[in-house]
């Protein structure tokens, strides 16, 4: 599908933008400064790009509103307080273009228990399974080969893609993403070891995704052993994501690709955890904090705090034992020295 913006649709997606200058063709592509063409839109996101604006041959380009530089003839500027969420913006409205969304339905080959109740409003793709008890809300749509188990509810406005499983029981908000290969309620990792046998514990809980959520592909998020694991509202998970049982995670945070979480953890609102960082079983993780890319945390976080490093610290703290390691080879040199001087 191609896509051609006039000027006017760009200033009403971006609704505070104040532009100076004139297109001289309609926009059909996005691409980077360096790289744009005419008829193409570009944007400065990061600052340290500023240099490329001058020569940009863009048709419409996204500045911060104190760039200093005026439009080149058939170009115009649209000044921002934030440029790259005025992008984003845009591309929110060329993929409601581009994601086909059918009609009501559902696939003759879905496989729907007779007491699941799925909204008018919603779609059922090819090969889904629902199952006994189960609800699919208004304006929902579930793409192909999507599981929702016994009792489990999806609500409204949802885009269920492709190989997700919602387990029985599970529920999922309004508005929820969840990309292809989610797995939402499968068993949390419990075993008592018992005379050398690892004894399976059930998992008998389940698991609440909160409204405006969103969950990368082939994340995994465990059932509760009782109770609930929860994701609040707003929370944003990267792909390959791994949370464990009865994690509570608030409302607002960033969960990086490849981070996992063990159970019984708690993350209070806006919490950040980069990628690859793991953190143990039963801490409290304060409003704000922040998690370094491949931290190992071990410990509770203090409100607005930054750890990284493995075993994690304060950065502070990491970055003075970062500089301190790298003169460890002087220091053993100095230290072998004096032991020769005293031994003689």
């Amino acid at each position: 599908m191609k896509i051609a913006f006039q000027m006017e649709d760009i200033t009403a997606i971006l609704q505070d933008g104040v532009v100076e200058g004139q297109p001289g063709k309609p926009i059909t592509g996005i691409a980077s400064l360096s790289k744009a063409q005419p008829g193409d839109l570009a944007f400065l996101g990061n600052r340290k790009y500023t240099p490329d604006v001058k020569a940009c041959q863009a048709s419409v380009i996204l500045l911060f509103h104190d760039y200093e530089g005026a439009p080149a003839p058939g170009q115009a500027f649209v000044r921002l307080e934030n440029p790259s969420l005025g992008l984003a913006r845009l591309c929110g409205a060329i993929e409601a273009m581009l994601w086909p969304k059918p009609n009501p339905g559902v696939h003759p080959t879905a496989v729907i228990d007779e007491t699941a109740e799925v909204d008018p409003g919603a779609w059922v793709g090819p090969y889904c399974v629902i199952g006994a008890g189960a609800k699919v809300g208004p304006g929902s749509n579930l793409e192909s080969l999507v599981t929702i188990g016994r009792e489990a509810s999806v609500g409204a406005h949802c885009r269920i893609s492709a190989h997700v499983s919602v387990g029985d029981y599970c529920q999922v908000g309004d508005r929820v993403r969840l990309h292809p290969g989610v797995v939402i309620g499968s068993d949390g990792f419990g075993f008592e070891t018992n005379d050398g046998v690892h004894e399976k514990v059930p998992q008998i809980g389940n698991v609440v995704i909160e409204n405006d959520v969103e969950i990368g592909a082939n994340a995994a998020i465990d059932r509760a052993r009782f109770s609930s694991t929860r994701i609040g509202e707003g929370s944003k998970l990267d792909n390959l994501v791994q949370i464990a049982h009865n994690v509570v995670i608030g409302k607002g945070c960033l969960i990086v690709a490849q981070a996992g979480i063990s159970g019984s953890t708690t993350l209070e609102d806006f919490v950040i955890v980069a990628g690859q960082a793991g953190i143990t079983g039963h801490l409290k993780l304060a409003k704000g904090s922040v998690i370094g890319a491949q931290a190992g945390l071990h410990n509770d976080t203090k409100p607005g705090g930054y750890y990284r490093g493995s075993p994690a610290n304060t950065a502070a703290l990491q970055h003075r034992i970062d500089i301190l390691s790298k003169r460890l080879p002087e220091l053993f040199k100095r230290v072998a020295s004096l032991e020769e001087k005293t031994a003689g």
